[in-house]
């Protein structure tokens, strides 16, 4: 592998490179890592390469790679703690990582799961045959698309992902987390609000929550804890969904704390920032049509001027154009 390394360097096309079933090892492919990380490449396939401990500079990264094969080589937990480097929002943006068939356990999925949370690149990963991942494994994959432990877990859960793979499981407990593991990935895939939706679909949902919190080992009467600030959002879901008559309950046993006034002066000084910091983007947005328009302006003064100048124009002719313009302009309310 070391001699390919200037090869590799000066690749200055090489967007897929396939080493499938070569014995690179550890060494080889760490070589291979750092050589690749000023190139184009954008898919590596290391599987079936006897790979079993991996070494990544975050600062020796291929910025351009998206897809990451591994599987059938032999990573464990210590593997997973340098390929959590890459999911961690660096200069790469993974979007497919297969691990498949390795020897990755529950303190390797834990540690993925923890790159994850914050992950907005990551739509598929493949942990299939990895023996060692057992139900708790398994549960930790569902939180982290669908945390039912609260509404704002919900909200905050990993809407990137759209397909996980542990399916190799036969169990039917675990068969179950595989389902709702789809389905919440299948929500990420279909939906433009997957958030929105994981909340309408199973916090609001009765039976779908009960299913959850038992896959979960959450206690079902969390609803009694609703953070007030997030009731109106909440209100708002009830009233385009019928048949969510648990929450009810919940909501009138916080209803008051909602128009307490501390609670009252905290919305509304949330109300407020979003407001201000819309006002600010907005003024940022027009000010930069001001600057547009003010250059077109310019621009088309020197035209009439220079044509003026040719065809012999009187200033009042000009002036009646550039009237003509400015009531234009304000048609549209621009300054």
């Amino acid at each position: 592998m070391r001699s390919m390394v200037p090869f590799l360097q000066n690749a200055d096309n090489l967007e897929y490179l396939d080493l499938d079933n070569n014995n690179l090892a550890s060494n080889g492919f760490n070589t291979l890592f750092r050589a690749l990380r000023n190139g184009p490449i954008v898919k590596l396939n290391c599987s079936r390469c006897g790979i079993d401990s991996i070494e990544i500079d975050s600062e020796h990264i291929p910025k351009h790679l998206e897809h990451l094969h591994l599987g059938e080589n032999i990573i464990n937990a210590d593997g997973c703690h340098e390929l959590a480097k890459l999911l961690q929002g660096g200069v790469a943006a993974i979007t497919d990582l297969l691990l498949n068939n390795n020897k990755i356990d529950d303190e390797g999925v834990e540690i993925l799961v923890d790159a994850l949370q914050s992950n907005t690149s990551l739509t598929e990963l493949d942990l299939r045959w990895n023996d060692g991942i057992s139900n708790q494994g398994n549960e930790m994959l569902l939180k982290l698309v669908n945390n039912i432990s609260s509404i704002e877990a919900t909200l905050q859960s990993n809407h990137t992902l759209k397909r996980i793979r542990v399916e190799h499981l036969n169990q039917l407990e675990r068969d179950e987390i595989q389902t709702n593991i789809d389905k919440a990935t299948r929500i990420n895939t279909c939906y433009t609000r997957p958030a929105r939706e994981k909340l309408i679909q199973t916090q609001l949902h009765s039976q779908n929550r009960a299913e959850l919190c038992r896959l979960q080992g959450i206690d079902r009467s969390l609803y009694n804890e609703i953070d007030p600030l997030h009731l109106p959002e909440v209100l708002s879901l009830i009233g385009q969904n019928h048949g969510r008559g648990e929450v009810y309950v919940a909501l009138s046993l916080s209803i008051m704390t909602l128009f307490s006034t501390i609670n009252r002066q905290r919305c509304i000084q949330q109300e407020k920032e979003y407001h201000a910091a819309k006002a600010a983007e907005h003024a940022e947005i027009a000010a930069e049509h001001r600057a547009k328009v003010e250059e077109l302006e310019n621009e088309l003064v020197a035209m009439e001027k220079a044509a003026e100048g040719n065809e012999g124009n009187d200033d009042t002719e000009y002036r009646d154009k550039k009237r003509r313009r400015k009531w234009w302009w304000g048609l549209w309310g621009v300054a």
